[in-house]
């Protein structure tokens, strides 16, 4: 990665972890915030957890304000301050992982990886990888992402 798109990089996660802070607080799931950056390097769209309803999850909430064929999705990158869900608590709702690669997005950064708080074995990084998805993680603002979290058992 060249220090550009590193530079890049870390500047979107900072506006992910922004948004993360805009979510309702929750003692059963996470603050998450999440961006969808096209290759011209402009935001698509954007959400957090929580943002339309309880359920929804922040990369969720950013692909629900597009129409699932986009043009821009496969080139795009996501930013997510936590690494996108494997499973779900709500059985009612596909998972973020499933989202994304339905997408056809190619990229995804994340601050950190689930723990095993809510949901045990989170794998959406090794499902991503397994898919042909680069996936970037960012740990150095792993502490950030996670400070509006500090009230869940981490």
């Amino acid at each position: 990665m060249s220090s550009d798109e590193a530079r890049l990089d870390r500047g979107w996660m900072r506006h992910a972890i922004g948004l993360a802070r805009l979510c309702p607080r929750s003692t059963t799931a996470f603050a998450v915030g999440a961006v969808i950056v096209g290759a011209d390097g402009v935001e698509i769209t954007h959400g957090w957890s929580r943002e339309t309803d309880d359920k929804v999850h922040a990369e969720e909430s950013a692909l629900n304000k597009l129409e699932s064929d986009d043009p821009r999705l496969p080139y795009a990158t996501i930013y997510s301050t936590l690494e996108p869900c494997s499973v779900r608590g709500s059985k009612d709702r596909a998972p973020c992982t499933d989202r994304i690669l339905a997408a056809g997005i190619r990229r995804v950064v994340i601050a950190w990886r689930e723990p095993g708080t809510f949901v045990d074995n989170c794998v959406g990084v090794e499902r991503l990888r397994e898919h042909g998805v680069e996936v970037v993680e960012l740990p150095d603002l792993a502490d950030e992402a996670m400070s509006m979290n500090r009230h869940l058992r981490l």
